[in-house]
């Protein structure tokens, strides 16, 4: 087959890629077996690289609290208004710069005098005409971003709205951190942008027995007083679910308090400016001991402030160092290099699915799904963490092949073919029971790709 022949070949040129959309780079392997330290005599459904959850389930003491929050409520059309709250949240964007905004005006000036053709200076009365019709077409063409106002109804909507798609997706990546870090037993958590407490129930789900303080951290008094309320639940004493949690609004002000582990969880987008994303990113690397996560909605902006504050970090800026240990992105990336997925000419959003079981309302499905994006970074580099690639789309399977899409080490995107027969049966079965979000166990020592031509033809073949 002329895709078996173009594994024999050497690496191509760069142009013969752009040539041919097929074209498949795939990275070149060592062979491994059962018996082999890299899978440990553990099934292959369940090997090192797995990190997917099937459906997420909240804790019963959360669901009994919220369920009775909402069936005390007086609020009408509950469906209908968390729909459209939900809606809202996920179609919101950044809030433009003035800079930008700036710049954008006198483009649309510059236009606008063209289609007029008018070269001479305007009169007053002609001026204050284009300038009227240049804020007009900024309106029209604008994002109005506005602050939102957490009061004591939204607050409450927003539990009924998003309380459990959060703690899927907060859960999914504080479980990768679980299970590829055993030895990472935190004792203290900071939960910034806190809303409804559900960071302190996902990592409660996980590290209970060893966290001894959660501090949930929101600007909203109301959210905070919700908060507090569900971790009281149906409690006749009125003592809290779990002890340890204080709930503030503002931030510890010494640097030198730190925690274990540092949350933002769809936090960042409420902040009204770039600069003050990048304050608050540095605030929080600063207090991170560990690891500092960040998720946000599965959307272009989602992971774009995402990078935004991997560069911040990554790029050091703050004028005072408090802990000299480099910063090491943990996931998803398995690199430090720019995303290829945000270009010039395109911008794709790194996003990954977590199943849950939704909070039992009339108006829910039992089952739902988050898309969210995420980012974890270290303080210091792991000492037994390989750099293996991030599966970024669902894997396909065929006939004696996997089709994988795969974020590279070495910052590239890649389509990968994997069989049984060029591979080994071991990765082979390894792909198959993968997912997207997983990591695929591939070494590549020697830095060399072999190219392959026409990967489709296998599938024609097996049809």
């Amino acid at each position: 087959m002329a895709a078996a022949r173009g594994l024999k070949r050497g690496a191509f040129p760069d142009v013969s890629l752009a040539f041919r959309g097929l074209a498949t780079v795939v990275p070149k392997v060592s062979r491994v077996d059962n018996t082999s330290s890299f899978l440990d005599k553990v099934p292959h459904r369940k090997h090192p690289g797995i990190v997917h959850l099937n459906s997420v389930s909240l804790p019963p003491k959360l669901v009994e609290a919220a369920q009775f929050l909402v069936a005390q409520s007086s609020l009408r059309n509950l469906d209908k208004q968390t729909k459209t709250l939900t809606n809202y949240l996920w179609s919101r964007k950044r809030p433009i710069e003035t800079v930008d905004l700036r710049k954008k005006a006198e483009r649309v000036e510059q236009q606008l005098r063209a289609q007029a053709h008018q070269k001479d200076a305007l009169s007053e009365a002609d001026e204050k005409k284009l300038q009227k019709k240049v804020m007009n077409v900024i309106r029209k063409t604008t994002y109005h971003w506005e602050a939102l106002n957490y009061t004591e109804e939204l607050s409450f909507l927003y539990m009924a709205a998003r309380m459990d798609g959060i703690f899927a997706a907060v859960y999914r990546a504080l479980h990768e951190i679980q299970k590829r870090v055993p030895d990472f037993q935190p004792r203290t958590l900071l939960d910034f942008g806190s809303g409804t407490g559900a960071v302190s129930w996902a990592a409660h789900s996980i590290w209970g027995k060893t966290i001894n303080e959660y501090m949930n951290i929101d600007h909203s008094a109301s959210m905070l007083d919700l908060a507090e309320n569900l971790m009281k639940g149906l409690s006749k004493d009125q003592n809290l679910s779990f002890p340890g949690v204080y709930f503030r609004q503002f931030l510890p002000v010494s640097p030198k308090v730190k925690f274990d582990l540092v949350v933002s969880a769809y936090s960042l987008n409420e902040l009204p400016s770039y600069s003050e994303r990048v304050e608050t990113v540095q605030t929080l690397w600063r207090k991170t001991d560990s690891f500092l996560v960040l998720v946000e909605n599965g959307t272009k902006e989602g992971h774009q402030m995402l990078m935004e504050a991997r560069d911040v970090v990554l790029k050091g800026t703050d004028k005072v160092v408090y802990d000299p240990r480099e910063p090491h992105i943990f996931a998803p990336c398995p690199h430090h290099l720019p995303c290829p997925l945000l270009t010039p000419n395109r911008v794709l959003p790194c996003n990954f699915i977590q199943a849950y079981y939704a909070l039992p309302f009339s108006w829910n499905l039992p089952q739902k799904e988050e898309r969210f994006s995420f980012l974890i970074l270290r303080r210091g580099a792991g000492k037994s963490e390989e750099p293996w690639p991030r599966i970024t789309q669902p894997v396909l399977c065929r006939s004696r092949h996997v089709h994988v899409h795969l974020c590279c080490p070495d910052g590239s995107l890649q389509h990968a073919v994997v069989t049984a027969q060029k591979h080994g049966r071991d990765l082979y079965r390894c792909a198959r029971n993968s997912q997207c979000g997983d990591r695929l166990p591939v070494l590549n020592p020697e830095g060399e790709q072999l190219l392959e031509e026409e990967s489709s033809s296998m599938d024609k073949d097996a049809s």
